[in-house]
């Protein structure tokens, strides 16, 4: 979670090179709409975190109002507040994550995924780091998702995995590979 200007730059920059962005100063105007949506993300969290005074508060709504508008305009429908730095979303397209999932760094996310509760059921899947999400995945319910999984496009999530450094697929997912998911995420990710 983004508590001060310095985790903003830090989770700004890691966004940056996991979007495979690293020698960009700043996203175009043209094509990178995906960097733009998370540069927003991250500094209304960053607002909506840390500045608590009048004008704060103001300014945050302002980007509270911003980031809905560009949510909407992209597809998603994503809380803020739930990933760690190093996010990547592929490209635009549905996605949909409940807004008390958690997801930990370098997370690489494809469009048309759920990530969510059953059943008003409040509790929502706990994702570790280096996890990777095909296209049309379906992680759902109170689960937790080991670190450095990789869950095949298609895949339909109901019970958790605990086996770190794994590959998923299927309906419902089983283990398919011993494959971990480093080789689906930014490699610069690990300079």
């Amino acid at each position: 979670m983004i508590k001060s200007k310095k985790d903003l730059a830090r989770y700004l920059r890691q966004d940056q090179i996991a979007l495979g962005n690293g020698a960009k100063k700043r996203p175009s105007p043209l094509g990178d709409e995906v960097w733009r949506f998370q540069r927003l993300m991250r500094r209304t969290e960053y607002w909506v975190n840390c500045r608590r005074d009048p004008l704060g508060r103001a300014v945050a709504s302002l980007y509270r109002l911003r980031y809905h508008r560009f949510c909407v305009r992209m597809g998603f429908h994503v809380p803020l507040n739930i990933f760690e730095e190093g996010l990547s979303i592929a490209h635009y397209g549905a996605l949909v994550v409940n807004s008390r999932a958690k997801v930990g760094k370098n997370c690489r996310i494809h469009a048309m995924v759920v990530i969510g509760a059953t059943n008003g059921d409040p509790a929502a899947p706990v994702i570790g780091d280096n996890v990777y999400i095909g296209a049309g995945a379906k992680i759902v319910g109170d689960i937790h998702i080991a670190d450095d999984v990789a869950i095949g496009a298609g895949a339909v999530v109901v019970k958790s995995i605990e086996e770190k450094g794994t590959t998923w697929g299927g309906v419902p997912a089983k283990k398919i590979s011993d494959r971990d998911s480093r080789a689906n995420l930014c490699p610069d990710l690990w300079k």
